[in-house]
């Protein structure tokens, strides 16, 4: 390999700030207090993830927010090879208390990464703006 053919170190990844309006504020509120909150329908007892103001099993308006412990296990993932910032993996992880959530699983082997596997919810600062949330390996 020629000194023009070497291989360049990943630029670290970006995480952009989230973008906040008047439905998500008490979530990113939240988030830089260091907590997952998501969303409970009072008229159909399901819970769900991203939190919003109606639900999306029944279309009730009778939603309340509430505290993640942070527990999860890895539903399914996939780890991204090919990437300006190095390799990467994005799964889904279902809390326990039962929404899936589409994340990122960061600062962990990626040869250690199985479905099933626990998982915790770990903050990671954003380019100006609140926390985002992010599961690694438990």
């Amino acid at each position: 390999m020629s000194q023009t053919d070497e291989k360049k170190a990943p630029a670290e990844r970006k995480i952009f700030a989230p973008v906040v309006n008047e439905e998500t504020a008490k979530f990113w509120k939240a988030a830089e207090e260091g907590k997952l909150l998501y969303g409970w329908c009072l008229a159909c007892n399901e819970p769900h993830y991203f939190p919003r103001s109606f639900c999306p099993f029944c279309f009730s308006t009778r939603v309340e927010w509430r505290e993640a412990s942070g527990e999860a296990r890895v539903y399914s993932y996939s780890i991204m090879h090919r990437s300006p910032a190095g390799p990467y993996t994005i799964a889904y992880v279902e809390l326990k208390e039962g929404p899936r959530v589409l994340t990122n699983l960061v600062d962990c082997d990626f040869k250690k990464i199985a479905i099933d596997a626990p998982a915790k919810l770990v903050f990671k600062p954003s380019d100006g703006g609140a926390p985002v949330p992010f599961f690694t390996l438990a």
